[in-house]
């Protein structure tokens, strides 16, 4: 890209200028390849702003620590049991729980080390 200025700079400010510009072009070109697509920046913020509930934050906190089943988190929170499986049905649609079956008792714990990696990642930034 070239600019075209008027006789008021000597052409070797403007040849100057615009090689200055053409290496800022050269720089800028491999970032747009690293710039998040605006649908999975969209799908990023909708979880994020999904783990804003302090409530899911408790029970992801519990989670990290150990599986537990609905009775043990609801107590430990001081919750009701349906809240607490309210808030683990969406977290588990959110793919951040799995749950496991053993008899009739129903545990869950982190889905994956992702989840762990990413709670325990903002516990230590917000402990700094």
């Amino acid at each position: 890209m070239s600019v075209h200025l008027t006789n008021s700079l000597p052409q070797k400010e403007i040849n100057t200028y615009n090689q200055i510009r053409q290496i800022e072009n050269d720089n800028l070109e491999p970032l747009s390849h690293e710039i998040l697509s605006s649908e999975k920046a969209q799908r990023m913020a909708e979880f994020f702003s999904f783990l804003g509930d302090a409530n899911r934050l408790r029970i992801l906190s519990l989670l990290a620590e150990q599986e537990l089943c609905v009775s043990d988190l609801a107590a430990a929170l001081n919750m009701s049991e349906s809240a607490v499986s309210h808030q683990l049905r969406n977290l588990r649609a959110m793919r951040l729980v799995s749950y496991r079956k053993q008899g009739r008792n129903v545990f869950y714990r982190l889905h994956d080390s992702h989840v762990l990696h990413l709670y325990q990642a903002v516990a230590e930034h917000l402990d700094e």
